[in-house]
């Protein structure tokens, strides 16, 4: 059985709005990331514990990761890298009071026109520092396959896993963003899947890297999501439709001029939903039930 979850922060900025639009659908699970148009990262455990925790469970709404921004920094930004640390110490401890166990992270921005295998050393350095941190709390590492990041691809997601090798540190599988790096996305499964424990459901085009309606893309989702349920899949489904303007993706991408495909007049709850909806299909397709495993 697979649950649905997604960063509700594309619904609305308001943390009410987001919870509210989340259970109207019948979801249990956000992955939490913007709350009141600031990314988590920087909240106060005074914050999470007077406010975050309190509304969370006003509306019956559980965290099943934290959007985290680490390892999005440029690898050679030591101050950047630093205070990363301690913001991972901070988000560990959180995600304990959320009873949450995954975060998710990245493996660190390359300088342009650079060779990312340049740099392989510090990224793997930089990311066991990230691990010995979340293996003190239990707690598991997600790397995302984000573009323009030493692990945007297939072969260097595989190659971290390899070197960086720990029960703390897991795949993300995002569909979307192996197409905008022009990465074939049932490649990239057949590399990563015994690595993969979480996945992202965003889709894409790879004529100008668009996002499209889950299912709509290239990213094969539907015949994808059919051989991780074979493969006996049991975890979440995040929805990270990327479909309408929201508050925080300026601040999540690199270049800021993303483009964000769809019906321009969609508001970020009709786009959350369209694309919560879409996924249930492909789900009721293949035969899975969607419901709580953990």
């Amino acid at each position: 059985m697979v649950m649905i979850s997604g960063f509700s922060d594309e619904i609305s900025d308001v943390f009410e709005e987001q919870l509210r639009v989340v259970k109207s659908l019948g979801m249990e699970y956000i992955s939490i990331r913007g709350v009141n148009g600031t990314n988590f990262s920087d909240f106060s455990e005074e914050d999470v514990n007077g406010y975050v925790l309190p509304t969370l469970k006003e509306y019956g709404v559980k965290v099943s990761s934290i959007g985290s921004p680490i390892g999005k920094i440029y690898i050679g930004d030591q101050d950047a890298y630093t205070h990363q640390l301690q913001t991972l110490e901070k988000l560990c401890h959180f995600a304990k009071l959320l009873n949450c166990r995954y975060i998710r992270i990245f493996s660190f921005y390359i300088p342009e026109g650079s060779n990312p295998l340049g740099f392989e050393k510090e990224v793997f350095d930089k990311l066991l520092s990230f691990v010995e941190i979340a293996a003190q709390h239990d707690i598991t590492l997600l790397h995302e396959n984000e573009k323009d990041i030493y692990g945007d691809t297939a072969a260097r997601c595989k190659n971290l896993f390899d070197k960086v090798e720990s029960e703390h540190f897991k795949a993300i599988f995002d569909f979307a963003n192996f197409v905008q790096v022009g990465q074939n996305p049932t490649e990239a499964y057949d590399m990563l899947k015994p690595y993969v424990e979480y996945i992202h459901v965003k889709d894409a085009r790879f004529e100008a890297s668009f996002n499209v309606l889950c299912g709509t893309g290239d990213g094969n989702i539907e015949a994808l999501l059919a051989k991780f349920l074979q493969e006996k899949y049991q975890g979440f489904l995040t929805l990270e439709p990327h479909l309408a303007m929201f508050g925080m993706l300026a601040h999540l991408e690199l270049d800021e001029a993303e483009k964000v495909i769809g019906n321009s007049t969609l508001s970020g709850s009709e786009a959350y939903e369209q694309s919560y909806h879409a996924l249930c299909e492909i789900l009721q397709r293949l035969g899975s039930p969607v419901g709580e495993n953990k």
